[in-house]
């Protein structure tokens, strides 16, 4: 046995099988309930054109009506279907966290790696990203919006630069006290090439870091993607998503309190979702954690 616990073993080698789902529930619950309900959020997102009306049909004669048979969660201020621009709402925050996400670990990963392992480079790197951290990620996304115009692609890429620097200083902190150790030298020693020693040596011990810092990321893109939409600079208006429609339903909460309530929860349950997966991975990676169990 390795020392990776069982389950974590599996996870990071890909051997992962039906049998071993319970055991991993039982040590690592906060994976198995982060892990399945975001899941099930993704499969109904995608699923929404079965079940879901149409988020952009507008019915003026029906507005702020109550939840119905029709309308399971009522109308807004334009008459259109609460549920259906609900469920569509997930799309864009799921997209919107998951490919923000991605493209930070990817970047930061690149970016980390060739910092920690390249001494001369190191300097140069770390200093282009102190200045991005320097720049809060809703000023950012803001600038690059009022240039280029609202989309999701530009919310996207605002967030994944914003985001990077951290992504980055974990992963060469990571390669950092890694690359010294005996078994890399002796790879080298041994007339390993650099790919090599990168590939099998230095970048297997910064996965755990990784996904981790990367689940966070999704729970904060998520949220930064509600509030621009809030303040009317993220997601384009005739798009639905979480953001818009709590912006423009927050002067219609005591006539129709589910324009507000229903878009509120989904975004609550989701970064509920993904923080729990997050945590559930920080645990199961955690040294101290592994010799608890």
């Amino acid at each position: 046995m390795t020392l990776l616990s069982a389950p974590v073993e599996y996870v990071t080698t890909g051997r992962l099988r039906i049998s071993d789902l319970p055991r991993l529930g039982r040590r690592h619950p906060l994976v198995v309930i982060g892990g399945g309900l975001l899941a099930l959020l993704i499969f109904l997102a995608l699923a929404a054109p079965l079940y879901a009306g149409d988020p952009l049909n507008m019915d003026p004669f029906n507005r702020l009506q109550p939840p119905s048979a029709e309308m399971w969660f009522g109308s807004d201020n334009l008459g259109r279907d609460v549920f259906a621009r609900t469920v569509f709402g997930a799309r864009i925050s799921l997209l919107v966290g998951l490919l923000s996400a991605a493209g930070t670990a990817l970047g930061g990963l690149l970016i980390g790696v060739i910092a920690g392992y390249s001494r001369g480079f190191d300097n140069v790197v770390m200093r282009v990203m102190d200045g991005l951290m320097s720049i809060p990620t809703m000023l950012l996304a803001i600038a690059l919006i009022s240039l280029t115009g609202p989309g999701i692609g530009i919310l996207i890429a605002a967030i994944t630069i914003s985001q990077m620097p951290s992504v980055t200083r974990l992963i060469r902190s990571v390669v950092l006290s890694v690359r010294d150790r005996p078994y890399v030298e002796a790879a080298v020693c041994g007339g390993a090439r650099l790919p090599k020693v990168l590939w099998r040596h230095i970048l297997p011990s910064t996965i755990p870091p990784l996904m981790v810092q990367s689940a966070i990321i999704c729970a904060d893109a998520i949220l930064t993607e509600a509030g621009l939409s809030f303040l009317g600079v993220g997601v384009p208006p005739e798009i639905a998503s979480w953001g818009n429609m709590i912006s423009n339903s927050r002067l219609f909460l005591a006539i129709a309190p589910m324009t507000i309530f229903a878009p509120g929860i989904c975004l609550a349950v989701t970064v509920l979702a993904v923080n729990l997966l997050g945590d559930g991975l920080r645990d199961m990676f955690d040294p101290r954690a592994k010799r608890r169990h």
